[in-house]
């Protein structure tokens, strides 16, 4: 048995010291960066206050550690009774009652200050330049920006990995899983105000880079900011357990020039105005089973299949949502199916491409219904509910 468990032994040995070896010699900087434990100052003044705070209280606990289990090793080993010391025959000592006292105090005071102003200043949102809402869905997230270009402008952002890479078809990327269609877009070197809140479940919008972490709740708005002294992608994830899709929801913050800051708002103005002219518009068979496919890779796929045959969610082609009234099939996609995963997707898509995906499900698939939906027809059936 005893030759057993030195083997074992041994072999455990190996396959550490191997381990480490990998790590330390021959992994890029993307592996050793997953094995990183500690905090990370970031591209923001506050973050690097965090950070060095973090490091201090470490450090400052480092020296009592060191210095308390020092003094009791020490006093173990010299005052053992294999020496025959003589054990000391006082009981207390007003002098050490005083000092182990006063001390503590004065450490813990001594980091309390920084720590105090450190958190007065996280919840500083005044004086912010651009305002943010950031809103959590099951499973992306929804940014409106207030009274930017003179109107809100707000999209979604959507998981962009293939679902090939998900299914381990394929080799995952680098940012596997940390990839988003729409990316949030803000400037640098500008105080940027987030309102974090949720349409269903609680989330958390957490972006460690930029030192934002914010739970978001139904029916409550929390509020955090940043100011990103450098220009790059970061990125983050939900840091709430929301859902069986937990691990789908990621964000890609984009921190810019001014002038691009700009020039990109300007574009999602246009396209907003864009998207209230073809409001208005008719459009024939073609052109919504475009648009429509579009936005059924988008958001429909994953639970209702590639080729509508189901899955997570119930199929779609030959179903008796897809082929029956209309407004039962809008009533579904607009409202949800309580007690289901079917979402309600009336304020998470614009009524373009609610109309535009309706049509497409109902012509694709071997449906073939020869149906068109309207934009209009969209408004109506919002109106009249």
């Amino acid at each position: 048995m005893s030759c057993k468990i030195n083997r074992l032994i041994g072999s455990t040995r190996i396959a550490i010291v191997a381990l480490f070896s990998v790590v330390a010699s021959g992994a890029g900087a993307e592996e050793v960066q997953r094995w990183r434990v500690n905090m990370e100052p970031g591209v923001t003044e506050i973050g690097s206050r965090i950070y060095d705070l973090h490091m201090t209280v470490f450090w400052i606990c480092v020296v009592i550690g060191v210095a308390v289990f020092g003094v009791m090793l020490y006093s173990i080993y010299s005052h053992r009774k294999s020496r025959g010391v003589t054990p000391a025959t006082f009981h207390e000592s007003t002098l050490v009652e005083v000092a182990w006292t006063v001390v503590p105090f004065l450490i813990l005071i001594a980091m309390a200050v920084p720590a105090t102003t450190t958190l007065i200043d996280i919840y500083n949102t005044d004086e912010s330049e651009v305002d943010i809402l950031v809103t959590g869905y099951q499973w992306k997230w929804k940014y409106e920006y207030i009274n930017e270009g003179g109107e809100n402008v707000s999209f979604f952002s959507t998981l962009s990995t293939p679902r090939s890479e998900i299914d381990n078809e394929d080799e995952k990327n680098t940012n596997y899983l940390l990839e988003v269609d729409e990316p949030l877009v803000i400037p640098v070197g500008k105080k940027v105000r987030f309102l974090v809140t949720a349409y269903d479940v609680i989330h958390a919008w957490w972006v460690p880079a930029l030192a934002v972490k914010k739970d978001a709740i139904p029916g409550f708005i929390n509020e955090t900011w940043t100011l990103a002294l450098e220009e790059g992608v970061y990125r983050g994830q939900c840091a709430e357990l929301c859902g069986k899709d937990h691990g789908f929801m990621p964000i890609v913050v984009k921190v810019v020039s001014e002038s691009e800051y700009h020039e990109w708002l300007g574009e999602k103005v246009a396209q907003a105005s864009e998207i209230k002219e073809l409001m208005s518009q008719q459009f024939d068979l073609d052109q919504l089973v475009e648009r429509g496919d579009e936005v059924y890779q988008r958001n429909c796929l994953a639970c209702h299949g590639a080729q509508g045959e189901g899955g997570v969610g119930a199929a779609i082609a030959g179903s008796a949502i897809a082929m029956g009234e209309v407004a039962g099939h809008l009533d579904s996609i607009v409202n949800g199916v309580p007690g289901t995963a079917m979402q309600a997707f009336g304020n998470q898509l614009n009524d373009v491409d609610l109309a535009a995906v309706t049509t497409y499900q109902r012509n694709a698939f071997g449906n073939n219904m020869g149906d068109l939906v309207q934009p209009i027809d969209v408004y109506n059936f919002k109106q009249g509910q």
